[in-house]
């Protein structure tokens, strides 16, 4: 090491000289042996860092810049950082700030400014001291590891309202750090810029100057532009881009044009030296008052400020206020990857190379417990990182923990790391925490649930709104494998707390079960939020938990929570989850649909009853049915309805329906309401109407916008429908699921479309996808419809003067969403308006909304999900292997598909299956007494089978045939 200049304070360590200004370059023999890797001058003290991370200084000491009180004039090691692993430093005019190998930074000397950064503004610090609160040395060690975790991608906007004020740069991985005279920086491992002490000039880059600040503070005005370097001169600071322009920013004093602009302004926010714009400078460094500037590719330096003295290498002593060539050549260094973008990211991430060697020699036995966590992949975008990217590759992520360490991560985490998580964190990389942790193998084990995993799920709930937001933002980018195993976590969690209530919590411990329970839903709730919001990366139905039938009481669970709404009680300690019906798989949806109808109708009841209780006494009281009855004729099935539920009341709806056919002896206990729902359907949807448009394509029918028929009747089906759900049996409704979606207020999408009309749905798709530029010569669409009805052409505008609007690249989207929305919206609205009231005049409420639109349509429709096996799970007083039992199967079997579906509707009323499957169906089969001349015998309402007991093959097949082929009506026989 050589060194040569002012010597009168020893500041060039080389011990008792006589002289106090040393001309020459002179070697210092007192490192002999030893491997300096830094150097930092200050005003009248020098730093020196070795290549073991230990740090030497010497020179003036009387504001403690030092960090020792040992001889001044030969350097002295800095004792308080001997355990720490110093990987860069730098000097101000009588400051230091010292950079170890976990980005965590320490400062001492004088503090008058703010510029140590340690919330005081004392007059001096004479022994380093950490830019942090102060920790034990597990704690410090838990520190690190929190840091790391943290540190894995770039800064950027948070686009959040977190206080901008950092308190502590404990929770930000720091790569580099440079002292002006009176200020301070800190470049984080993602680009982002802090600045701190003094701002006379507004050198801290804040928007403001004046006031000395002894807070880190982010420069908020770089936010979103990842830095590799920064540097600092007496009173001004630079900043430079990682970008491939290698952009340079300045700010600060600007007296003598040392900070480019062309101008002798001081700049409070940081600038862009426009002269530099195209040059790919990668290393900048400030003298008190100038400033040097490397571009390596083009073997160009440039200058510019103070240059009295010459320190501008221009062969001139004049100022410049602007970029100035300094005379050459000058090369690259050989650090590998030359100009490019490798090379830059080095200058941005070489420090920390060391850090990834354990040195025992330094005490540092447990750097596993973080180096595995810095080791975090990078995203590609990971220089480009914002609020809606997290740049972090997750996909990689799962493989980077091993077995060795997690014991001790276990209790760093348990004891320190979650509990110290705070609600408003200092910047986005303490965010990067959230969606790293939950990767460690320790998360899967169910005995870290209580213990890590809830709490984690705690600690996330409790951030600030745009916190949560930004991380929404990134969950929301996941890969769906990455995010169902996210889903997949919380939801075993909730199994395991219910296992573990149905095994009996004591009664002390039930306010922390509930606590734990609620937290873990409504960490679900927030994944199912973001799912919903980023077009499903999972679907739906990823959220289902499956268990809950067996593990909670779905029924008592539906009637605590309507309790709740109409009698709110505060903060009671009850966790219903109904709260949460995004975990309600089909069963537990149907089963809460049963038991809102059975509530309902026994609300109704009770009310008949009451009324006629009263009209005993009181003669005004007019005594009422407690079911609602309908007596229709087949004949005039659909004029018998309409005039009976004309006069029924909204309230009749919710009675328990009765249907007798004229002429028919039936007792209703569910069959005959089966048959009358499908007969009005059917009569109700025949063409002769006219009030539905069929597809042959697709086989669906859709309103058609041109029927004669009284709007009244569209009224009437809504109600059919809703008294079907309401009565829980399947109608025949063969409409597109885009009926279900607005029936629960969805919109209807191109998807939905394609599903009515494939064939138009796939033109619109091919407009969608046409990449050339002639669209508008190759489809020659305007901004209308073409709509034949009843033999007669009619062009439609979608939009005001659509006619006039060509179909072109920019407003394709636009067409297809009219044109989706004339179909679905605009052309039938006074029809579904009325078939919306009548069916929401019965079952709309909380429970529907319950149901995704699908879910709705097999609730009606039923399903076609057949597995006929599953009908030989019967009951009854035939065994397996009785002889009729076995042809029966044989017969059954051996049918058309069309035939055993006409053996459903025999037996069931429906040809379609309930939402919940086959097993629902728990069919029945009983001898009868007689021959075989006598027909098998359906009774409906309890899918109960009579079957003489036929011997031969023939006989079963002709007679069972001959039953499904006349299956309608009802006597006694």
């Amino acid at each position: 090491m050589l060194c040569w200049g002012n010597a009168s304070y020893g500041q060039l360590g080389l011990g008792g000289i006589d002289e106090e200004i040393v001309l020459e370059p002179r070697k210092c023999e007192y490192f002999h042996g030893k491997q300096v890797c830094d150097v930092g001058c200050g005003r009248r003290h020098t730093a020196f860092l070795l290549e073991d991370g230990t740090v030497y200084t010497c020179g003036c000491n009387d504001l403690g810049q030092l960090g020792h009180e040992k001889s001044r004039k030969k350097p002295e090691q800095v004792v308080a950082l001997d355990a720490q692993i110093i990987v860069a430093m730098s000097c101000g005019e009588s400051h230091t700030l010292a950079l170890n190998d976990k980005g965590q930074i320490f400062s001492w000397g004088l503090g008058s400014d703010g510029q140590l950064g340690l919330n005081n503004f004392e007059e001096c610090v004479r022994v380093p001291r950490f830019i942090c609160q102060s920790y034990s040395d597990d704690e410090t060690r838990l520190q690190t590891t929190l840091t790391f975790i943290r540190k894995q991608t770039n800064n950027d906007r948070l686009s959040v309202s977190v206080n901008r004020n950092i308190k502590s740069l404990s929770d930000v991985q720091i790569t580099q750090v440079a002292c002006g005279y009176w200020h301070s920086h800190a470049l984080s491992r993602g680009g982002q810029v802090f600045s701190w002490g003094q701002n006379r000039y507004g050198q801290l880059g804040l928007g403001k100057k004046g006031q000395s600040i002894s807070t880190p503070q982010i420069i908020k005005s770089l936010q979103g532009i990842p830095f590799a370097q920064i540097s600092a001169g007496g009173a001004h600071s630079f900043a430079l881009t990682l970008s491939g322009e290698g952009g340079v920013f300045t700010f600060g004093a600007g007296g003598y044009g040392q900070l480019g602009h062309n101008s002798t302004n001081h700049e409070i926010n940081p600038r862009k030296v426009f002269e530099l714009m195209g040059s790919v400078v990668t290393q900048i460094a400030c003298g008190r008052q100038h400033t040097l500037a490397f571009t390596p590719s083009s073997g160009k330096m440039d200058s510019f400020g103070l240059g009295g003295n010459g320190q501008l290498g221009t062969r001139s002593s004049c100022n410049r206020k602007s970029p100035a060539p300094v005379k050459g050549p000058w090369v690259a260094s050989n650090t590998p990857g030359g100009t490019d973008e490798a090379q830059q990211i080095n200058l941005h991430q070489g420090i920390f190379q060391d850090c990834r060697t354990e040195r025992n020699n330094k005490g540092h036995r447990n750097l596993s417990i973080h180096l595995f966590l810095a080791s975090i992949p990078f995203h590609p975008d990971h220089y480009s990182t914002s609020s809606k990217c997290s740049g972090v590759d997750m996909n990689m992520a799962p493989g980077l923990f091993t077995a060795s360490c997690l014991p001790q991560i276990a209790a760093s985490l348990e004891k320190n790391l979650i509990p110290r998580l705070s609600s408003s964190p200092p910047d986005i990389e303490a965010l990067r925490l959230y969606l790293t942790l939950p990767e460690c193998p320790l998360f899967k084990d169910r005995n870290n649930y209580v213990t890590i995993v809830i709490p984690f799920a705690k600690s996330l709930l409790s951030l600030k709104e745009a916190a949560l937001r930004v991380l929404g933002n990134w969950w929301s980018t996941f890969e769906p494998p990455v995010f169902q195993l996210l889903v997949e976590l919380y939801k075993d969690v909730v199994v395991y707390l219910l296992q573990m209530h149905k095994v009996g919590i004591p009664s002390v411990e039930q306010r922390i079960f509930t606590c734990f329970l609620d937290t873990s839903l409504r960490f679900l709730e927030i994944l199912h939020t973001v799912n919903e919001r980023a077009g499903h990366i999972i679907q739906y139905d990823k959220f289902y938990i499956h268990e809950l039938d067996d593990l909670i009481d779905i029924r008592n669970d539906y009637v605590t929570w309507i309790q709740r709404q109409m009698y709110p009680m505060g903060h009671d300690g009850v966790v219903t989850l109904c709260r949460y019906p995004f975990v309600f798989d089909a069963q537990a949806k149907t089963t809460l649909l049963q038991t809102d109808a059975v509530i309902q109708m026994q609300m109704a009841v009770d009310q008949a009853q009451m009324q006629n209780f009263s009209s005993m006494f009181l003669p005004a009281v007019e005594s009422v049915n407690p079911c609602l009855i309908l007596i229709v004729r087949r004949e005039n099935i659909v004029g018998d309805t309409m005039e009976v539920l004309r006069k029924s009341k909204n309230v009749d709806y919710k009675k328990p329906l009765k249907v007798i056919f004229v002429g028919e002896e039936a007792v209703d206990a569910g069959g005959v309401r089966k048959e009358f729902f499908l007969l009005i359907m059917k009569e109700l949807l025949d063409p002769k109407y006219g009030m539905f448009r069929y597809y042959e394509e697709s086989m669906l029918i859709w309103f058609s916008n041109k029927t004669f028929e009284d709007i009244d009747l569209f009224n009437l089906i809504g109600v059919i429908c809703g008294l079907a759900i309401y009565n829980l049996t399947i109608v025949e409704l063969n409409f597109p699921v885009a009926l279900y979606k607005k029936l629960l207020k969805k919109k209807p999408t191109l998807d939905d479309l394609k599903e009515l009309m494939p064939d138009v749905g796939r033109s619109l798709q091919q407009l969608l996808d046409y990449t050339e530029d002639d669209l508008e010569e190759t489809f020659c669409l305007n901004f209308t419809i073409t709509e034949e009805n009843y033999g007669a052409t009619e062009v439609l505008e979608l939009v005001p003067n659509g006619e006039d609007i060509n179909v072109n690249k920019s407003n394709r989207q636009d067409f297809v969403n009219a044109y989706v929305d004339y179909v679905f919206n605009t052309s039938v609205a006074p029809l579904f308006e009325c078939f919306y009231a009548g069916f929401h005049k019965v079952c709309g409420g909380k429970v529907l909304e319950l149901f995704q639109p699908n879910e709705l349509q097999a609730m009606v429709i039923g399903n076609t999900n057949y597995d006929w096996t599953e009908l030989e799970k019967y009951k009854g007083e035939y065994w397996a292997d009785h002889p009729t039992i076995r042809l029966f199967w044989e017969v059954f079997h051996s049918l058309p598909l069309e035939k055993k579906k006409q053996f459903l509707l025999f037996l069931t009323g429906s040809d379609r299956i309930p939402i919940l499957g086959m097993k629902c169906l728990k069919l029945v089969i009983q001898p009868t007494g007689g021959g075989e001349h006598y027909l098998p015998v359906a009774h409906t309402c309890f899918n109960l089978l009579d079957l003489p007991k036929y011997t031969t093959l023939e006989t079963l097949r002709e007679k069972l045939l001959q039953a499904i082929d006349h299956n309608q009506g009802f006597n006694l026989a």
